[in-house]
């Protein structure tokens, strides 16, 4: 069953909303009213989107305010555009958490890049979920709840800057405000189909900003093309002598790219997809897009860029980020998600001999990239190696984390210019993504090329959002290593699988334990006459989650139909004739349980 599309304005953008304030063929409050409607509309399917919205009355009484300025003669470059902010940004009048309640404290002013954004005639509507603290790449580590791809709900959104992003691609707010130190603008750009600017660092102020990693934050745009990024990019960038990290412009900005250029990928044995062969193939299209708007692929060594990575966890910068909540961690450590909680605190004991060790390394790094930049004038990376369910990321929130940021982490460490654009869908809808990376100020250079690579090579439109109320699930049967307690049992609770019951086969299988399987696993089998009940559980998957499974079941196993003792049929694990030379008949043990209880070592085959 469906609900009725969510009313996007036509994914209006936001050059279009500020021509249409500007010459008078829409009002800043239309605009606002209509932004009110699809935010209340959208609440309904991802409320977990927003911490705070701004009331109706606000938001209204600065739309009215816009076509004042309008009225009197003013030139507003974003005239009546209704935009997000990440909850890590001061907005006046409104609480920033963070995503930790404990922490959060009533903004007195706006972060400056907010104020610049209302000069312009930007409206903000509210306050967007993030992963605590912007520490995370997925959207799950929030007491908030977690907000999901906007194409298929059962996948993380991409954080931190999650929020941001789902409004954006649902159509609620045509741009958003986010941050950037890890990847946590690009991430959740790629899964959502949406364009994701990690400028310069310093390039935009951020006054006003919480802190994940003070030295490496970057305030993020994301926002539906190129060319509302362009536009984003003219409001912010100045010099804020007030921010103590910000940086003055070069002098003369990098030129524009000419109409045939190289740009740089890696080696192929250095792109690691984690056996996501659709990224794989997505990645290799995009290539050939790029190819197509005038470039030459020209592969590279990126293991200075890929090793560098590796210091942003493992090297002395997440003291930055301990920095940050210390006062916390010692009063209310309790009020810190579990997993930020853990990479702060491992901060707490980093040296100043590791720290200046980290600072060596990362010069080092720095010194071996710049080569690839004498090559090529940009390198051409996807913006995550694949992407992975939220009941995934919340059965291995930190592994998997990790793999999201392969391609991302380094970035900002090496102070480099980054902007994700989307590459086209998986077969699950979700969103793959790539990044264009130059040195720090080739900002316009990457803005320009993505806005030609638009307009010459486009991308078919996004699928419809996921706005499904229920959708068709499998029954399954385990009988041995996915039963609850198991060595596998992860598998099925990484998918969201619901125990339906705990029963028993119909009289008619033979169980066996297989010889030579690690972890030790037995052989289902249907005998018909003279067969015995054997226990198993039943668990119910969507229908996605259901064929992901499938496709991890290793032979001599496999799935098809298995007959209940009630009479029904479900699916569920049978075996192969392979699987039977030297195994063990254990059916009149009644299950796998109690034949492992048997053995005398009730844990056997619970070790992974």
């Amino acid at each position: 069953m469906q609900r009725a599309p969510v009313p996007t304005l036509e994914r209006a953008s936001v050059r279009e909303i500020a021509r249409l304030v500007s010459c008078g063929a829409r009002s800043a409050e239309q605009v606002a009213r209509e932004t009110l409607a699809r935010a209340d509309a959208y609440d309904e399917i991802q409320p977990q989107a927003w911490i705070a919205r701004e009331t109706p009355e606000r938001v209204l009484a600065a739309a009215r305010r816009v076509d004042a300025r309008i009225a009197s003669g003013d030139t507003l470059p974003l005239a009546g555009v209704p935009f997000a902010v990440k909850d890590n940004l001061d907005v006046a009048g409104l609480p920033t958490s963070v995503a930790c309640p404990a922490f959060a404290y009533p903004a007195e002013s706006s972060a400056a890049v907010v104020e610049q954004l209302m000069s312009a005639g930007a409206i903000p509507v509210g306050k967007t979920n993030l992963d605590q603290f912007a520490t995370g790449l997925v959207g799950t580590r929030s007491p908030y709840g977690a907000p999901r791809c906007v194409f298929n709900r059962e996948y993380v959104s991409g954080g931190s800057s999650s929020g941001s992003a789902v409004v954006v691609a649902a159509g609620v707010v045509p741009f958003a405000l986010g941050s950037d130190t890890a990847g946590s603008g690009r991430v959740p750009a790629a899964f959502n189909h949406l364009v994701g600017l990690k400028p310069t660092r310093g390039r935009w102020s951020t006054r006003g900003l919480v802190p994940a990693c003070r030295t490496l934050d970057c305030v993020s745009s994301l926002t539906l093309d190129a060319e509302d990024a362009r536009l984003i990019d003219r409001v912010l960038t100045s010099f804020d002598p007030e921010d103590p990290y910000a940086r003055r412009a070069p002098a003369h900005a990098a030129a524009a790219l000419p109409e045939s250029f190289a740009f740089a990928v890696p080696r192929p044995l250095q792109l690691q997809f984690y056996g996501d062969a659709e990224s794989a193939a997505l990645f290799a299209a995009a290539i050939e897009r790029l190819s197509a708007a005038g470039g030459t692929p020209v592969e590279v060594d990126a293991s200075p860029l890929l090793e560098a990575a590796q210091l942003l966890y493992a090297g002395p910068w997440v003291a930055e980020r301990t920095a940050v909540l210390e006062t916390l961690l010692n009063r209310q450590p309790a009020a810190v998600h579990p997993v930020v909680r853990a990479i702060a605190q491992a901060g707490a004991g980093v040296s100043a001999v590791e720290t200046f060790r980290g600072l060596y390394a990362l010069q080092r790094y720095a010194r071996a990239i710049e080569p690839l930049f004498e090559r090529a004038a940009l390198l051409l990376l996807p913006t995550t190696p694949t992407i992975y369910r939220v009941s995934e990321v919340l059965a291995e929130p930190v592994q998997l984390n990790s793999q999201l940021g392969l391609y991302t982490n380094a970035v900002n460490l090496l102070d480099l210019a980054a902007l994700a654009v989307p590459a086209g869908f998986r077969r699950n809808g979700t969103g793959f993504g790539v990044s264009l990376i130059a040195p720090a100020w080739s900002d316009e250079r990457l803005l320009e090329l993505a806005a030609r690579l638009e307009r010459r090579v486009p991308l078919g439109p996004p699928p419809p959002l996921d706005v499904s109320t229920r959708t068709p699930s499998v029954r399954l049967a385990v009988v041995g290593a996915h039963l609850a307690g198991m060595p596998l049992h992860w598998q099925l609770t990484s998918r969201g699988a619901r125990l339906a019951q705990s029963t028993r086969t119909a009289a008619r299988y033979r169980l066996y334990a297989m010889s030579g399987q690690t972890p030790p696993k037995p052989a289902l089998v249907h005998v018909g006459a003279g067969g015995s009940p054997i226990e198993i559980e039943v668990y119910e998957l969507e229908l996605e989650a259901f064929g992901s499974f499938v496709a991890e079941v290793p032979p001599p196993l496999a799935i098809g139909t298995v007959e209940l003792a009630d009479g029904t049929s479900v699916r569920g694990f049978v075996a192969e004739p392979r699987a039977l030379p030297g195994a063990l008949d254990i059916s009149h043990h009644g299950g796998w349980r109690a034949y492992l209880a048997s053995q005398g070592d009730p844990i056997r085959g619970l070790i992974r």
